[in-house]
């Protein structure tokens, strides 16, 4: 696929109860019908691995007006190069401390976070929460569970205008770009 880039996109706040819904063959087929090719989705919180011609910002730009026009709703979305991914999982700044992956977050942003957004989130972590900002992502570790934290609702928050994906989906993404 000359000129066509592997990338993971990672859709934002979809999926999560009854409004904001985008099944995932339809948005496989939206996206094959527009010229994106190897287009593959993980799970339904709107994890696609597909191959796309142009930058990862331009990429998502183009997503996210596809999905407004045709399921009629704004949905943020954050672009990865297949590299871009890989160096995200080979920077694992906390692989030493994580003994459960589904309790392990990463959470992309387009663009570094702030030294005052991640001043504030420090001062959420509790019962052995951790976290660290690396580049455009931020690792949390969350031992005593996701639903419970403080930490994450902080991070989960729109207004941060990231998207997190546990370590296994993170990792299982990788593996789907390295397939085609």
């Amino acid at each position: 696929m000359a000129g066509f880039a592997r990338v993971v996109a990672l859709l934002r706040g979809i999926n999560l109860g009854p409004n904001r819904r985008v099944p995932m063959p339809a948005l496989r087929e939206l996206l094959s019908g527009e010229g994106f090719k190897g287009v593959r989705t993980y799970v339904q919180s709107g994890n696609v691995v597909l191959s796309g011609s142009g930058s990862p910002e331009a990429l998502g730009r183009r997503i996210e007006k596809l999905i407004a026009g045709d399921f009629g709703f704004e949905v943020p979305v954050v672009v990865r190069t297949r590299d871009e991914l890989a160096d995200v999982v080979a920077r694992d700044p906390l692989r030493d401390a994580v003994d459960n992956p589904k309790l392990y977050q990463v959470t992309f942003f387009g663009s570094e976070p702030r030294a005052d957004a991640m001043e504030r989130l420090e001062k959420l972590a509790a019962d052995g929460e951790r976290l660290v900002a690396s580049g455009r992502e931020l690792y949390c570790w969350h031992p005593a569970g996701i639903a419970r934290s403080k930490l994450a609702a902080a991070v989960a928050d729109r207004r941060l205008g990231g998207t997190a994906r546990n370590w296994i989906t993170v990792t299982t993404l990788l593996a789907m770009a390295d397939e085609d």
